[in-house]
C-alpha cells in the first residue's frame, strides 16, 4: 500500500514546474505527462526501445515492467512520459541500500526518449519525476552507470547536474 501511495504522490507531483520566463527565453513546447506505466504501456515501450536500439526485446521489457512496474514493488519506480495518447519516452530506478558501503541511494538504469522528443525536455521531466520518487522515500542520492563510449547518455546526464562519483567499476572476463 507503500508503494501506491509514493507512486500517487509522484504522479501528482511530478509535472515540470515551468521556470520563470526571461527576455531571451521562448515559452517551453508542452511536455508529456509523467506517470507510473501501466501493464497497457509495455507494447509501446518494446516498440520505442526497438525504434531507438534496433533490437526487438519483448521479454526483457516485459520482464522489467513484472519486477519494477507491477504493484507491490516498494523503492522501484517504472515511468513514462505520454503525450497525446504516445509514450514518449521511459525511466526506471530503484533505491539500492547498502551496497559498497553505501547508504540507500537512488538507482536509474534505463531512460529513453523518442528521438524526435530530444532537446524538448521529455528527459529532463522523466529525471525530476525519478528524483521527486527517490527524495518522497528518503533518498538524498541518485547513481547511474553507463558506458563510456556513450556521450549521448554521458552528456544528458551532465545536463542534469549528475558527476562521477566515489565509486569505480572493476571487471574482469570469465572466459
Amino acid at each position: 500500500m507503500r508503494r501506491f501511495a509514493a507512486l500517487r504522490a509522484c504522479q501528482e507531483n511530478t509535472r515540470l514546474k515551468r521556470r520563470p520566463k526571461t527576455l531571451e527565453a521562448a515559452e517551453p513546447e508542452p511536455g508529456p505527462i509523467i506517470r507510473p506505466a501501466g501493464p497497457d504501456d509495455v507494447r509501446s515501450i518494446i516498440a520505442l526501445d526497438q525504434d531507438v536500439t534496433g533490437l526487438a526485446k519483448p521479454r526483457y521489457w516485459q520482464d522489467l515492467y513484472a519486477r519494477y512496474g507491477s504493484p507491490g514493488r516498494e523503492g522501484r519506480f517504472f515511468l513514462v512520459g505520454e503525450a497525446q495518447g504516445r509514450i514518449e519516452g521511459f525511466i526506471i530506478g530503484e533505491v539500492r541500500a547498502w551496497e559498497f558501503g553505501s547508504p540507500p541511494c537512488g538507482w536509474i538504469f534505463a531512460i529513453q526518449v523518442r528521438p524526435k522528443g530530444r532537446l524538448k525536455g521529455t528527459g529532463t521531466r522523466l529525471f525530476e519525476a525519478m528524483c521527486d520518487c527517490f527524495r518522497r522515500v528518503g533518498v538524498r542520492r541518485v547513481r547511474t552507470m553507463l558506458a563510456l563510449d556513450n556521450a549521448l547518455i554521458l552528456s544528458f546526464f551532465r545536463s542534469q547536474g549528475m558527476m562521477a562519483g566515489p565509486f569505480i567499476e572493476l571487471e574482469t572476463s570469465l572466459d
